[in-house]
């Protein structure tokens, strides 16, 4: 019997890189509706805005942007939108924003063309090192899921991966912000209650760049709405004005339950979940138009027998079909269902869920996959699982760049070379691009234990734990400039002593 070898597993600091550039554009997006029952839909949540309506919490701004466009407004805030004003609104809307990492360098850009790759996000809790049970989260635990998303080689920007659940008051919400900007380099996702809360954190990454200007010219944060299924409360309406008019990428998106707050069925659910994502483009784009105001919605479904969230066959069509809506339109969608289970610990179950979902996004090809690492139903935030989530970032990047035709890459004149009796081991072609297509895995792949002895007994879980142990063990704080961190103590010290 051949005795295995025992091979180190290559620290990540030395991983071979993979392209972070588009997908290939050889391999088109899955679609799973044809042209015209795309068009179908689309058309039809117009007509319903127009029809039906949506609505708008009155006693806003909104109020008087609707009316002037020649909305209809109820006084019990139905909003009917004719449909003129809605494709008006499509069309002008920017389909694309750049996202600036926090020395305004390292620009990802949110179009059709990228995925990019975050933790989140606002789970409640985490699962205690000691006991293994979940527990409420704290400020110290998103930092410390911010520090580790900000070493991932995968992981592209950051968002609130879990909430201070201690601080859930306005203050709260705002330190959040800081404690992203204290803990990692790379752009942000931010998203709140408060529209206060966003002029904090915009004066916050205003004098990170030094000017209200430089800050539209370079954007340092994604701004995240989450109005109920055709239903914005003032709240989300002023966050969305706001937002649009001081040039910060705004993401507003439902999260429908179908059988619930959506209709059951896939195309009921989708329609319902494109009328919420059109309303708040007319919104943006009366605010200010050619701003980045998209819809986002993710589309969930009852699942009949318990009432939970679930079904997986549901929410993947429906996810790939509303990626499909946004890309005819030419927006591109944000906050794919990658990298998240309702799996209750990270187990057996959430490795299926993940890697399904995620090797799903190669075809769905959502511009951002936001939460990566959440489990139990985006209640607990498990860094086990983010770890395994920035591994699958890299194979969809390895299978992005999809594969070359031409002569060397055909290896015509070395099949005619060797011949049909000869092998390729020996040649140069074959060293040369041995490794050009292979995805370089930390877990799987050359590492799994069949190859290495010393790890022969160690099953997924316990090779992700110590990979985790070691991160954590030399995992260091980027510090902010003394001036940034002089500006955000004395924003969020305004707030200190309004805390409810």
């Amino acid at each position: 019997m051949r005795r295995a070898r025992s091979r180190r597993r290559p620290a990540a600091s030395v991983a071979a890189p993979v392209s972070k550039g588009p997908h290939s554009l050889a391999t088109p997006a899955y679609a799973p509706l044809t042209q015209a029952q795309v068009d179908r839909v689309v058309d039809t949540a117009i007509e319903l805005l127009a029809t039906s309506g949506v609505v708008f919490e009155p006693g806003g701004e909104a109020d008087t942007l609707l009316r002037g466009a020649g909305c209809t407004l109820s006084d019990e805030g139905i909003v009917t939108i004719p449909e003129t004003v809605t494709r008006r609104a499509l069309e002008t809307a920017a389909r694309s924003a750049t996202l600036w990492d926090r020395n305004g360098e390292n620009p990802i850009s949110i179009d059709c063309d990228h995925t990019w790759f975050m933790p989140g996000m606002t789970c409640i809790a985490v699962y205690d090192e000691e006991t293994g049970e979940p527990r409420p989260s704290t400020r110290e635990d998103l930092a410390l899921i911010t520090r580790v998303a900000d070493k991932l080689p995968h992981v592209d920007g950051v968002c609130i991966a879990v909430k201070n659940v201690e601080e859930s008051n306005q203050f709260g919400e705002i330190d959040e912000f800081a404690c992203l900007m204290e803990n990692t380099t790379k752009p942000l996702e931010y998203l709140c209650e408060h529209p206060s809360s966003l002029d904090a954190v915009i004066e916050m990454a205003a004098a990170l760049r030094g000017t209200h200007q430089a800050l539209r010219q370079k954007p340092y944060f994604l701004h995240l709405i989450t109005p109920l299924p055709v239903n914005l409360a003032r709240i989300h309406s002023d966050q969305i004005i706001t937002a649009a008019r001081v040039g910060i990428p705004v993401s507003v998106g439902t999260l429908p339950i179908g059988g619930a707050s959506s209709p059951i069925t896939l195309a009921g659910c989708i329609t319902h979940a494109l009328m919420t994502d059109f309303a708040a483009v007319v919104l943006g784009q009366l605010a200010a138009e050619g701003s980045f105001c998209v819809g986002s919605s993710d589309v969930n479904f009852m699942e009949p027998v318990t009432g939970a969230i679930g079904s997986f066959s549901q929410t993947s069509v429906g996810d790939m079909a509303m990626c499909q809506a946004r890309r005819s339109l030419g927006f591109p969608s944000l906050t794919g269902i990658g990298g998240c289970s309702v799996a209750r610990r990270f187990n057996q179950d959430a490795v299926w869920e993940i890697s399904s979902n995620m090797t799903q996004m190669f075809y769905n090809r959502p511009a951002t996959i936001d939460y990566m690492g959440s489990l139990d139903q985006g209640l607990t935030y498990s860094l086990h699982a983010l770890l395994l989530c920035n591994d699958l970032a890299g194979l969809l990047r390895k299978m992005w760049q999809g594969l070359e035709i031409s002569a060397d890459q055909m290896a015509i004149d070395l099949i005619r070379e060797v011949g049909p009796n000869g092998n390729f081991l020996a040649h140069q072609h074959t060293v040369d691009n041995c490794r050009t297509q292979v995805w370089n895995s930390r877990y799987f792949g050359p590492n799994i234990p069949l190859s290495n002895a010393g790890l022969a007994d160690q099953d997924l879980l316990k090779r992700i734990d110590n990979d985790l142990k070691e991160m954590l063990a030399v995992l260091e704080q980027p510090e902010l400039p003394p001036e940034t961190k002089a500006a955000v103590s004395a924003i969020l010290n305004k707030y200190s002593d309004h805390a409810v």
